[in-house]
């Protein structure tokens, strides 16, 4: 039976957990504390003063400037980080929340093991073993993105790097469009602490991966850093999204599988749905069949996640793929994905596994997972912004409509983010749109400035407008405030 085991933490706390390690990583055993509310997981081999230091600084004032701010109850869903140290029998741990529940498979082959990346990530394990209902949905897979675009967002302000950003160390629930970064103890502070451990395959930078043999202190050799993090990020999103690796294609390089290893992760990397340099293309007849359709790039192209997550894949993979400094930022991506989510539409085929799409800018939209040509009116309202009262710009941003769908405060106005910092009074919706007698409508429910500018009279709270192609309405008279111009597309 295990023993009960007592300890004063470093912030002066006490810890609790049995002495029977419950899981082991590639270098620490875990213990569950007595009320299963936080782990302790030691490290196996002792460390040197520098790990030592890196790990009080994370624990210490880099967990205060996260969590101890207004919004730090926000990220204790996103990211587990340690919050304090432990001694026992000479080694070293780190305490660390309990991952919430919705991280751990309820029924099906995989009961009470947790939710890691890799199971949504790869075609071939997603199509073969993962339970329908553990799926989640496209757009759902978009919301779980743009989670973990925004926690690393937060760790690169912080100052931090996670060094090791792969689908081992984020664990996400596609059903309810979540994810969490875990592992965060080995966080690399640029220029003060280097990192542990040089990341995992797949998901190492290619300038990481080519200098991969250069001695520690070569100034040629490049570490894991935000840079590197930002590749990392990118090469999650387009997995999650699309199930296959974007550089994994059918080019070998050396017939040595360890050296073509190195080189089409590292100095050869290319991106396997390069416009012009075809050479890393997929060859279909290697893949398996539980690896299609996903795995086919010509079925599913990386253009179907819509306009601004391609400008980004591009800059991730074409222009910063060796060039560190062209990589898009994790709050650019968490712009895009936000953006994105309002670009999507429910698909018609109630049998698709999608459920959504992308509006792909056609009179004859089209769900390009299972083919289901959209029948009806579509409404797409354009967005507009004066930068100064008076006239009005494009935003180059949309929202889709759709029935029952709601419209929120950073729709109607663009000083309105939504993030961590949106209040909970922004959450709530503010209209709805509805397909009333044969019509589709716009009901106010909390927007007193909202005026048809096209019929000239105010829409008060509780009053509704028929979008009608051409229409323009505006949502807010304030500074930020929104027009709408509704575009009718009939198929």
């Amino acid at each position: 039976m295990a023993n009960k085991v007592i300890l004063k933490a470093s912030d002066g706390t006490t810890v609790e957990f049995y002495d029977e390690i419950k899981a082991q990583g590639g270098v620490k055993d875990v213990y569950f504390s007595i009320d299963k509310t936080y782990v302790v997981a030691f490290y196996r081999k002792t460390l040197s003063p520098s790990d030592k230091n890196r790990l009080e600084n994370i624990v210490g004032p880099y967990h205060k400037r996260i969590f101890e701010t207004v919004e730090g109850k926000y990220w204790k869903d996103y990211l587990i980080m340690p919050d304090r140290l432990v001694e026992w029998n000479g080694k070293i741990g780190v305490v660390l929340p309990f991952y919430p529940s919705k991280y751990f498979f309820k029924g099906g082959p995989f009961d009470g093991k947790e939710k890691e990346g890799k199971w949504f990530a790869s075609a071939k394990l997603r199509n073969r073993f993962v339970p329908a209902d553990q799926k989640g949905t496209w757009l759902s897979d978009l919301h779980m993105c743009l989670k973990l675009a925004r926690a690393v967002r937060r760790l690169h302000a912080a100052g931090l790097a996670h060094s090791d950003l792969s689908y081992k160390n984020v664990l996400v629930d596609p059903i309810s469009g979540n994810s969490c970064i875990i592992d965060a103890d080995e966080l690399v502070v640029p220029g003060k602490y280097d990192a542990g451990v040089l990341g995992t395959p797949d998901f190492i930078a290619p300038e990481v991966m080519e200098t991969k043999g250069l001695k520690i202190g070569d100034p040629n050799k490049k570490l894991p850093s935000i840079a590197t993090d930002r590749h990392a990020l990118a090469v999650l999103i387009y997995m999650y999204l699309l199930n296959r690796h974007p550089l994994r294609g059918g080019k070998v390089w050396d017939i040595d599988p360890a050296k073509d290893e190195e080189l089409s992760m590292g100095e050869k990397a290319l991106f396997i749905e390069h416009p012009t340099d075809k050479t890393n293309r997929v060859k279909l007849q290697d893949l398996d069949k539980s690896q299609l359709p996903q795995g086919d790039p010509t079925k599913l192209p990386y253009t179907i996640c819509g306009p601004y997550l391609k400008k980004l894949f591009d800059r991730a993979f074409i222009d910063g793929l060796h060039n560190p400094s062209a990589r898009p930022s994790a709050a650019e991506w968490e712009d895009a994905l936000v953006k994105t989510c309002d670009l999507v539409q429910p698909c018609q085929n109630p049998k698709c596994e999608a459920h959504w799409y992308v509006f792909d800018n056609t009179t004859k939209p089209r769900c390009p997972f299972c083919g289901t040509e959209y029948k009806g009116q579509l409404p797409i309202l354009n967005f507009y912004y004066a930068p100064s009262h008076g006239k009005y710009m494009s935003e180059n941003y949309r929202l889709m409509v759709y029935d029952k769908q709601t419209l929120y405060k950073w729709h109607s106005n663009r000083l309105v983010s939504a993030n961590e910092k949106t209040t909970d009074e922004d959450k709530k919706p503010v209209g709805d749109f509805h397909f009333f007698n044969n019509q589709w409508i716009l009901i106010n429910r909390r927007l007193p400035d909202m005026y048809d500018a096209t019929d000239k009279k105010p829409i008060g709270i509780g009053e509704y407008v028929p979008l009608t192609d051409g229409r323009q309405i505006l949502l807010d008279k304030s500074q930020g405030g929104r027009l709408i111009v509704v575009q009718l597309v009939n198929n």
